[in-house]
């Protein structure tokens, strides 16, 4: 019986508690709900406030400015000449903007006119300059050429100095432009050389130096060697016992051994032991005597 009044007592009191805090917040809600309306209203009326404010002090300052016709006129005058000058001072600013820009153009064009035969004249210059430089480099180059050719020249005629092969007796001459008599030959005939008298076996030296250019069995002359010189020169050495003393394409030296004297000349067998010598240049035979020293 207790338990149910109890029970009974907590149901009623728990119903009173849901019921307080429900009203609570249905109260609550309607002053939120009243505030948010309240603010909006409040803005509205401040804004609309505001515009019938701002729109008062504009149709003042309007009547003011309106309120004076000749005000008025001056300041559409003003308007209108700061407006003309202001074009009229943009146009003249185009136009000597194009003035200074067409006289820059000019005076460029003139300076590039004046300096134009400035830089052909100067071009020339260097050309000429250069032409003159090649010119003395090329007659320098000739110069040196010529004196080199000059020494090389010198050179050749002092150093082409004959000695006689072997000493002794010319004992037959040169003989190209007359006849003399072959003992052996029983005859009159050329001699396009010299014989020098001197007994066999003595030794043959080289007139000058040279390259040993051939060493034959001359079917007149016997055993010959021939060295070749420079300046077109050639020596001959004929009638020799023995030519072992050199091989041909050897560099001999002036008053080298190259052989020894025979008697292998079968054009000469009966003369007596000597050394048929002769002397060429260029092809052409010459007389030893011309050009031994």
């Amino acid at each position: 019986m207790r338990s149910d009044r109890r029970r009974d007592r907590r149901i009623k009191g728990n119903e009173e508690n849901t019921f307080s805090l429900k009203n609570t917040i249905y109260i609550v809600g309607t002053i939120l709900a009243l505030g948010i309306i309240a603010f909006f209203i409040t803005v509205m009326v401040y804004n609309n406030s505001v515009d019938k404010l701002y729109s008062d002090l504009e149709t003042k300052e309007l009547g003011e400015l309106t309120g004076n016709g000749e005000r008025t006129n001056e300041t559409s005058n003003t308007i209108e000449e700061a407006s003309t000058n202001l074009g009229k001072t943009v146009n003249e600013m185009v136009s000597e903007k194009k003035d200074t820009k067409t006289t820059s153009t000019e005076n460029e064009e003139v300076k590039e006119t004046t300096t134009t035969p400035k830089k052909q004249e100067t071009e020339k210059k260097e050309e000429t300059d250069t032409v003159k430089s090649e010119n003395k480099i090329t007659e320098s180059n000739v110069d040196k050429k010529t004196e080199t050719t000059k020494k090389e020249t010198k050179k050749e005629e002092k150093t082409l100095a004959f000695a006689m092969p072997v000493e002794g007796e010319v004992q037959k001459e040169y003989a190209k432009d007359k006849l003399v008599y072959s003992e052996t030959l029983k005859e009159w005939v050329t001699h396009t050389g010299i014989d020098i008298k001197a007994e066999k076996t003595t030794v043959v030296k080289a007139a000058e130096e040279g390259t040993v250019i051939a060493i034959k069995n001359d079917p007149r002359y016997g055993t010959t060697i021939i060295i070749e010189h420079s300046d077109g020169y050639e020596t001959r050495y004929a009638n020799l016992l023995t030519a072992e003393f050199v091989a041909v394409g050897e560099k001999v030296t002036k008053g080298q051994t190259i052989g020894t004297i025979g008697d292998t000349g079968a054009f000469e067998i009966l003369d007596e032991p000597h050394l048929h010598f002769e002397v060429l240049k260029n092809g052409e035979y010459e007389d030893p005597t011309s050009i031994i020293k």
